[in-house]
């Protein structure tokens, strides 16, 4: 355990790149989507009890996913939970949970965590983390990059500078996703790492960040801290509906006059798509991740999921096909070649516009 140190994740979502298996109500780190047979939120908690105990964990979440955010980290105490009444992006999230840090522990340091995402090396993983937590404590809002296994387009880099300590860099900049061609100049340079949305700091230092450069937030955030505690979630709500929409990454980390990254390499997926889960999954001589009941006749490549909840026996056979993914629910079936994973968000936009808000 790290002393005073406390860890947020951030546990919003939409619910689109996993349809039909993810909804509004039941977002991807919700869903065991992954190697590991637990949600994703559950095994991020997981990941870090070794660093940080549950008693300093905090989960920012919507007030929608609050009951089903529970269910999943059913060990956490009641306290651990932040129901964000309106979604506005990663900044006013983040104050809004330094201001709750700041309550208990004011020599906090906090590490601040996606949710969903899957990490192949933990042991890895906690090291980095410790670096960019012993760079925050001198003061330093740090980050990790990842090193670049290919020249990825979805993602947003890091520009490395000078060299601050082992493994840890200045920030140069941070770059925007960029187009195939500066991928793969990125991918060549050795000073170009993905942004992987982690962020550490001490508490103060955080704070002292939103005071000026969103001092609304910082003013509101004050505003409902001198209030009771039986006004503050109506409180809250009001704030929330003000507060502009806007990433961390804009609002206080490029505005910085000093930030760290901590350069490393443990594993990481963002599990952005069904063909991510993919190429997670245990496979067959022929590629195939399917259930062990699954009859598969000259048939390649593809990924089947029965995530129906009725517990009912049903074969998923595929003849002849290759690249597929075929992911059956209570009430959807999904079928569309692994290449066009991530067009899986036409069909929520499809649905949304006919009206068929229950399936979405």
């Amino acid at each position: 355990m790290i002393p005073h140190l406390y860890c947020v994740v951030l546990a919003g979502g939409s619910g689109t790149r996993f349809w039909p298996a993810s909804r509004k109500s039941m977002p991807k780190q919700l869903l065991a989507i992954g190697p590991e047979p637990e949600c994703l939120i559950a095994a991020t908690v997981r990941r870090i009890e070794a660093l940080c105990p549950p008693e300093r964990t905090l989960i920012a979440t919507g007030v929608h996913l609050l009951d089903a955010t529970e269910r999943a980290l059913d060990w956490l105490p009641r306290s651990s939970f932040l129901g964000e009444p309106v979604a506005k992006n990663t900044a006013p999230c983040i104050a809004w949970a330094t201001w709750a840090v700041l309550a208990r522990d004011p020599q906090a340091v906090v590490m601040v965590l996606p949710s969903d995402q899957h990490v192949a090396d933990p042991e890895a993983f906690r090291r980095a983390l410790s670096a960019a937590v012993d760079t925050a404590r001198g003061g330093v809002i740090t980050t990790i990059g990842l090193e670049p296994t290919r020249a990825e387009t979805g993602y947003g880099y890091i520009e490395a500078g000078a060299e601050l300590g082992p493994e840890v860099r200045r920030v140069a900049r941070f770059v925007e996703k960029p187009d195939r061609a500066r991928a793969e100049q990125y991918l060549a340079s050795g000073r170009h790492f993905w942004n992987s949305g982690m962020f550490f700091f001490r508490a103060d230092v955080m704070e002292s960040a939103v005071r000026r450069h969103l001092p609304e937030v910082a003013a509101a955030l004050d505003g409902i801290a001198r209030l009771p505690e039986r006004e503050r979630t109506e409180a809250t709500a009001r704030a929330f509906e003000a507060f502009p929409s806007v990433s961390i990454d804009y609002a206080v980390m490029e505005k910085a006059d000093e930030l760290a990254v901590v350069v490393a390499s443990f594993g990481w997926s963002d599990l952005g798509s069904w063909q991510t889960a993919w190429e997670l999954a245990e496979k067959d001589e022929q590629d195939n991740a399917a259930p062990p009941d699954a009859v598969l006749v000259e048939a390649r490549g593809n990924l089947v999921r029965d995530l129906r909840s009725d517990g009912r026996s049903r074969v998923i056979a595929l003849v002849g096909v290759e690249g597929l993914c075929v992911i059956e629910t209570d009430d959807a079936l999904l079928v569309l070649p692994r290449e066009q994973a991530q067009d899986v968000r036409k069909v929520v936009e499809r649905l949304q516009a006919r009206g068929s808000s229950e399936r979405v």
